[in-house]
């Protein structure tokens, strides 16, 4: 998965990951950027620093794709009505270093959705991060380059990319956005308009999106974090008017601004976060 990514953010890109219970190992407090809720405490004299934009070096260690793609259904691309022959675009927003990416399109692309066969299914995902290092390991790595492409971009200060992808393979919108783990990371550095335009952004370039939001908990645990290292606050997260929960205040203006209905919830990650899925409804 900002990455908007940028700046992230690298959806993939959660809150300074909150440990599930029972979740917490010694390899985790040695490679990840970590964070303490209100009844943990996690040691950081090994920690390699924070990630204010979200981009951790190793975030599928401590959150793998499984996590995710465990709630999400293999068919899901049929059940959209996303029908064999046809060109489907799928968009991972601050996709890190893809390895969720690649995972999703496996999940939903290789099981066959007309028959038998799969082969005429013409599926193109494009993942995209903040941090350009990251993008390029998901390049570097990437098993399906005729499929799978991954490209540098911050979607706060650049909305002409995406479109000229879509201009590209002759589409209006994307079949499917993800946008997973993204929206605190541009919600913190980029104050309540950034988020807004986000969401907004993504809702008019997206047929379905399915999202899951960081809860405020992560919020504060992302700010306290930075303290604690000595750096300087998140310069939004005083004056954030939105707050509380997230998730419902990301799904009112959905629906109330963007003309998109929530269709679906997938329940929720281990880290106690709902995977909404939305479809416009809007021409």
């Amino acid at each position: 998965m900002f990455n908007f990514l940028l700046f992230f953010i690298s959806p993939e890109v959660d809150c300074c990951p909150c440990f599930p219970p029972g979740r917490i190992s010694e390899t985790h407090m040695f490679t990840m950027a970590t964070c303490r809720t209100e009844t943990e405490s996690v040691e950081e004299s090994n920690d390699p620093g924070a990630a204010p934009h979200g981009n951790f070096i190793n975030y599928y260690t401590f959150n793998p794709p499984e996590n995710r793609l465990s709630l999400i259904p293999a068919s899901l691309l049929r059940d959209l009505g996303l029908s064999c022959g046809e060109k489907t675009l799928l968009l991972d927003v601050g996709c890190n270093s893809g390895d969720l990416s690649v995972a999703f399109y496996n999940h939903v692309v290789q099981l066959p959705v007309c028959g038998e066969e799969s082969e005429g299914r013409e599926v193109h995902l494009l993942g995209f991060d903040l941090d350009e290092a990251l993008i390029q390991r998901a390049q570097d790595a990437n098993p399906l380059p005729s499929n799978v492409s991954f490209i540098p971009l911050d979607i706060t200060t650049d909305t002409e990319t995406l479109q000229g992808y879509l201009s590209g393979h002759g589409c209006s919108l994307f079949h499917l956005s993800l946008c997973l783990a993204v929206t605190m990371w541009v919600h913190l550095n980029h104050g309540d308009s950034g988020l807004l335009q986000l969401l907004s952004h993504l809702a008019s370039i997206s047929q379905h999106l399915l999202l899951e939001a960081q809860p405020w908990k992560c919020y504060r645990s992302a700010a306290r974090r930075l303290r604690k290292l000595g750096r300087s606050d998140f310069d939004n997260f005083k004056t954030l008017k939105i707050h509380g929960d997230i998730a419902k205040h990301v799904r009112e203006h959905l629906e109330r601004q963007c003309g998109m209905e929530l269709i679906q919830s997938f329940g929720s990650t281990v880290w106690d976060r709902k995977l909404l899925l939305f479809r416009r409804t809007r021409s």
